[in-house]
């Protein structure tokens, strides 16, 4: 019997918080979509709590530390779910966020009631995106200050990719190996081999992020790009927040990108060697490897990259010919890799040129 509560929260609430996201999940084999779709409400809820502006920093870390308490199965529930309906809730402008933080009482119940395997690996997850977002709340400004801090060293910004976005391409393996068994064959070598693609997979398109979203960020006091690599360009965070500064400041950018499309080569070799009758979850990897990598190639041409208003963000109808032709061609390990390998090319020769 369904149960009308999970249906919603994993059906029309997750379709309505997750974006672009919700176009791969709907895709997933059945058995994988309920610990990853759960794993990512319970995510954005955090990520929610992270960003609203609204509420000071240090009680933000607060309510982020509370949520991951009761993720991993302590805390008193009750007393939590009353300060978020008081304290984060009633803030939220739009309403997907606000039910959503609302509801996490029966979010917590479906965690509760997953397998002990998948209720260990959300768990795992969550925590570990959380951990994404402390690093966040404690490295960088209130938002309304008006000051700037810059990450330190490229090792940091490595790090923050992993915690953020790696740590998914982790999970997402993970739960491959467990919900398909025989998908993914091979020896421990090669499920070794899976799990650090998949860790790129995730830092690629987090890295894509960073650098697309670069002068938004600034603007509330971060720059993921790291100090050490600024100084070398003879480049401060101030001087990005300029965007006539964007024909200046392509070196490092250009630099960064090349660490990124070392990361979409593996995220490739990660989707190719998922079998071609596995239909659903090649489409799953092969839709954000493509879309990101289109939208590296918009921002190498962007010479206004600087400018929040003039983000790389590709068209939604360049999204719906992605999937229409990666639907098309999806069993075809030769014509997906020239596409992707296409598209690197495309980037490289601007990164020379």
């Amino acid at each position: 019997m369904l149960n009308p509560t999970r249906t919603y929260l994993l059906g029309p609430l997750l379709k309505g918080v997750s974006r672009s996201f919700y176009l791969t999940l709907r895709i997933l084999p059945a058995g994988m979509r309920d610990p990853i779709g759960l794993a990512y409400l319970l995510a954005r809820a955090a990520d929610t709590i992270a960003d609203t502006a609204l509420i000071p920093p240090e009680q933000r870390l607060q309510l982020l530390l509370a949520l991951r308490a009761e993720v991993n199965g302590a805390g008193d529930q009750g007393a939590f779910l009353e300060r978020m309906s008081a304290e984060v809730a009633a803030q939220q402008t739009l309403s997907d966020e606000k039910v959503l933080l609302e509801s996490l009482g029966p979010a917590l119940a479906i965690l509760s009631q997953l397998t002990e395997a998948d209720r260990k690996a959300v768990r795992e997850i969550v925590s570990t995106l959380t951990e994404g977002m402390e690093f966040d709340l404690r490295t960088f400004p209130d938002e309304r200050s008006g000051q700037i801090v810059a990450l330190r060293e490229l090792s940091e910004l490595d790090r923050y990719t992993y915690l953020v976005a790696g740590c998914v391409g982790e999970f997402w393996t993970r739960m491959t190996y467990a919900h398909m068994p025989g998908t993914l064959k091979g020896s421990p070598q090669t499920m070794s081999t899976m799990l650090r693609r998949g860790v790129r997979f995730g830092k690629a398109l987090q890295m894509t992020n960073v650098l697309r979203d670069c002068g938004k960020d600034l603007r509330i006091g971060r720059c993921y790009l790291p100090a050490e690599t600024l100084d070398r360009f003879g480049l401060t965070p101030q001087d990005l927040l300029a965007p006539e500064n964007s024909l200046r400041a392509q070196p490092p950018l250009f630099e960064l990108v090349r660490l990124t499309l070392d990361h979409f080569r593996d995220a490739v070799e990660y989707t190719l060697a998922i079998p071609a009758f596995s239909v659903r979850l090649r489409l799953a990897c092969l839709w954000p490897v493509l879309i990101g990598l289109e939208t590296v190639l918009l921002l190498v041409h962007n010479d206004n990259w600087l400018d929040p208003a003039r983000v790389s963000k590709i068209q939604r109808s360049k999204v719906y010919q992605v999937i229409g032709f990666s639907t098309a061609l999806v069993t075809s390990n030769t014509l997906l890799r020239f596409w992707a390998e296409r598209l690197i090319k495309q980037i490289e020769a601007r990164l020379q040129g």
